[in-house]
């Protein structure tokens, strides 16, 4: 396997994010970015949510279809990626379609694409050098195993849908979790 090549790509935000050290982090959470490109996801992740702070919501590390890994925000810093988990994980994204642009409708919440082989494999290597960079790093979960707050419908406000579902049901655990040494963390609901 090739070596794991990482470029950094700081947003413009990152140094308002609150610092954190190694010792902090025992969780990966899994993403799935739900837009087209790495484009749309940098855009995105570049968007002032937060007005206080002036920052937005990213992923720390973000990794294309052709398995290209960039760093959005230092693993030092925390990201704003999943309710309630910031402060002890890091977030990484895999760009894939996923509901896009339909993320609200109850007619359309399939995920349809597969991730690719480069993702994976490069997803693994990142895993991999995780580990070796922080001794207390243990967990790995999806998105849409810690937060599971429900949001009405956009076309029938009636139906509660789940706001999360990432990495969604194609994510291949049974091919990463094993090799990872971490264990799958899901808290009960």
């Amino acid at each position: 396997m090739p070596a794991l090549v990482i470029h950094d790509w700081p947003l413009p935000y990152e140094e308002r994010l609150a610092a954190r050290p190694s010792a902090a982090i025992d969780l990966v959470v899994i993403h799935c970015t739900e837009l087209p490109d790495m484009t749309l996801a940098r855009e995105f992740g570049e968007r002032i949510h937060y007005e206080g702070s002036r920052t937005g919501n990213s992923g720390h590390y973000y990794i294309d279809t052709d398995g290209a890994v960039s760093r959005f925000v230092g693993d030092l810093r925390v990201a704003n990626h999943t309710y309630s988990y910031n402060p002890r994980s890091i977030g990484i994204e895999l760009v894939n379609l996923g509901r896009y642009p339909h993320w609200g409708d109850s007619r359309h919440q399939e995920f349809s694409v597969p991730y690719t082989p480069e993702q994976i494999a490069s997803l693994r290597a990142l895993l991999g050098r995780l580990r070796h960079d922080h001794a207390n790093l243990r967990w790995i979960a999806g998105h849409e195993d810690l937060d599971r707050r429900l949001e009405p419908a956009k076309d029938d406000p009636s139906i509660l849908l789940r706001r999360r579902q990432d990495p969604g049901p194609l994510f291949p655990w049974d091919e990463v979790v094993p090799e990872s040494g971490l264990e799958r963390l899901k808290p009960e609901p």
